[in-house]
């Protein structure tokens, strides 16, 4: 594992925050902080505020900067909402400071619940008002006004449902890329379960914030209630339809009949909500139509599967372990499964 000194240059990182007038001071006690992503989390002090640096991973992919500067973007903007989100503090393009975009926020002090649960989080009755918690910040999320809180650019909403089937289609096929990979063959009700939701799409949508991977391994909760302390990880945020959401929680939602739930472990599972309680929680707060809601869940159980399927080619090209690989690919022929059940096949 890379060392965080050798990615992030605390002198440089110090004289950015004079220029910017932040808390005056010198920085002290930095931290690495782990996370849910492979990007760069360290946490430190300066004067009186504590900081949380966020910085793409040692490696950085084509987009990373980009998608920290998206992030950026869609933190500032929540100011003032009441989507519980992480606060901005401040934001650096100029990849000359440490050679990358990188931006700081506030820390949350809370507790993730993939990281195991323990005392009042453990009892039935505070993880059922925790996941309904999960709910309320999306539909918070979905009740901002993005055109009024300046991201009428951040996305292209005319025609996002459109794009979504063939777009993981060709996710799917670029996996031919990794040799000794079996191939689609490998996924049950593929073929099937495309043209349901070709033939099955919602004729239109309220556009909308989407965070684009809310699930229980990217939220905080206070550490003595079931309060939502932030939803964390806003890279994948776009405008598009915000019930692909929904769907994603209920594909991801790890519940006794979801494959999900050996790969987003959440222990001790008491007392949370059931889906239909998800469902109707979010109608509750939101003045969506959910008649299509069937085809969100079978469209996340879709792009989920996909995307797990990835880590089984890449294992099968040698570049992740084979019992990664075979978890993974497991995890998608369930949700492929699951999707297909769900669809009346």
């Amino acid at each position: 594992m890379t060392n965080w000194q050798q990615l992030i240059d605390i002198g440089a990182l110090d004289r950015w925050m004079d220029s910017k007038a932040l808390q005056p001071g010198r920085i002290s006690d930095p931290q690495p902080l782990s996370g849910g992503t492979q990007n760069i989390l360290l946490r430190f002090n300066r004067g009186d505020r504590r900081y949380v640096l966020r910085r793409p991973p040692p490696h950085p992919r084509p987009e990373s900067n980009e998608a920290m500067r998206r992030e950026a973007r869609v933190l500032g903007a929540l100011a003032g909402t009441d989507v519980p989100h992480p606060p901005l503090i401040a934001a650096c393009e100029d990849e000359s400071v440490l050679g990358v975009v990188f931006y700081l926020m506030g820390e949350v002090d809370g507790i993730n619940p993939t990281n195991g649960l323990a005392g009042v989080h453990a009892t039935p009755d505070v993880q059922h008002d925790m996941g309904l918690a999960v709910v309320d910040a999306m539909a918070a999320l979905g009740r901002v006004d993005y055109r009024a809180v300046g991201l009428e650019d951040f996305g292209r909403p005319d025609g996002y449902l459109d794009r979504q089937v063939a777009r993981w289609a060709k996710q799917l096929k670029s996996y031919e890329q990794f040799e000794r990979w079996p191939g689609a063959a490998g996924l049950p009700h593929l073929t099937q379960v495309q043209r349901w939701l070709a033939a099955n799409q919602p004729g239109q949508f309220i556009p909308g914030i989407m965070h684009g991977d809310l699930h229980l391994a990217n939220v905080m909760f206070d550490r003595g209630s079931a309060k939502l302390a932030a939803v964390i990880d806003w890279e994948l945020a776009t405008i598009g339809d915000p019930l692909i959401d929904l769907g994603w929680l209920l594909a991801t939602w790890p519940g006794n009949d979801n494959p999900m739930a050996s790969i987003i472990r959440v222990q001790p599972w008491l007392g949370f909500p059931s889906e239909a309680e998800l469902i109707e929680r979010y109608r509750a707060g939101s003045s969506r139509e959910l008649a299509f809601i069937g085809w969100y869940k079978a469209l996340a159980c879709y792009k989920l599967a996909i995307i797990l399927e990835g880590t089984h080619a890449r294992a099968c090209a040698g570049q992740a372990t084979a019992e990664m690989g075979e978890r993974m690919h497991t995890a998608a022929v369930a949700l492929f499964e699951r999707a297909a059940r769900s669809i009346g096949l």
